[in-house]
């Protein structure tokens, strides 16, 4: 009896969690692991599954989401800020649906608010006309205290990581800091630009062992992406390559993880919905972390 109301009751918060929107903090522990295009790529196969995607996105212009599009941002998240533009006006749609909201500078402001603006600023979030299902935030590289901020607030960390040693390194060193000062607890890890399955499971067993030997924490492998001509061909074309070459080994790799996120389970300390990541991330946006933090 008791089993069947434990499973009746973890039946009851996944259907709970399917009402809101599932929030994934995307992060990497420095530049040029591909972070961005794994965003924009798991959107994509998101989107094509029949899921409402939203990315907040934290990158600078130069190197963000809608640069990865061929879409141009005129505003951001500071413009509903300042009451200069509604949440509405202000977020971009890419292919297959999904919606992108360029958040640089309105995430750089959320410390500041003041209470009437946080609620503001919530309630703009609460009254989004489009449901969502899924939201991505592409935390910048680099920024610590951001990166933080916005995994703190998220249901889910998911960190993305390449072959290169430095890349390694930078991700178990926010796995760290977030697990020992924040006691967060779920990650998952993704292999980016790996030449072999075998090669990307070795690299997620080298975390996995350090993590849940010196962190008590066990990341989950979420799977891993093959570096193939036509990737890299997606990205001079500003396409997602599931949607540029449906057929190339790196598209069916996103398939398969954007299938696997929807088989995720469930948290047990988390309130979904978008307002509700809003909320939080304005509370951990005071923390105040830099980089020195490492």
């Amino acid at each position: 009896m008791i089993g069947m109301m434990g499973d009746q009751a973890e039946g009851l918060r996944c259907l709970q969690a399917r009402e809101g929107a599932r929030i994934i903090t995307v992060a990497s522990g420095g530049n040029g692991v591909g972070k961005t295009s794994a965003v924009v790529n798991l959107a994509v196969a998101l989107a094509k599954n029949g899921k409402d995607v939203l990315i907040l996105d934290e990158n600078p212009c130069h190197n963000n989401v809608c640069a990865n599009l061929g879409i141009k941002a005129r505003y951001d998240l500071l413009h509903v800020i300042n009451r200069d533009k509604t949440l509405e006006q202000v977020i971009l749609r890419g292919p297959e649906g999904i919606s992108v909201l360029p958040a640089m500078r309105g995430v750089n402001s959320l410390a500041k608010l003041q209470p009437a603006e946080q609620e503001r600023l919530i309630e703009c979030f609460d009254n989004l006309r489009k449901p969502v299902d899924v939201v991505l935030v592409d935390a910048a590289a680099g920024s610590t205290g951001h990166v933080l901020s916005l995994s703190l607030a998220a249901q889910e960390v998911l960190m993305v990581l390449s072959p290169v040693a430095s890349a390694i390194t930078g991700a178990y060193a926010l796995i760290k800091l977030m697990s020992r000062e924040y006691a967060k607890r779920h990650f998952r890890i993704l292999v980016n630009k790996a030449g072999s399955e075998t090669e990307a499971k070795a690299i997620f067993d080298n975390v996995y062992l350090a993590a849940q030997r010196y962190l008590s924490v066990s990341p989950d492998f979420m799977g891993f992406v093959p570096l193939d001509n036509k990737l890299r061909r997606s990205a001079h074309l500003s396409r997602a390559v599931v949607e540029a070459f449906p057929a190339s080994a790196s598209a069916a790799s996103y398939r398969k993880l954007a299938a696997g996120l929807e088989r995720w389970p469930c948290t047990d300390d988390y309130d979904g919905g978008v307002e509700n990541f809003m909320q939080r991330l304005i509370r951990s946006s005071h923390l105040g972390v830099t980089s020195s933090a490492f």
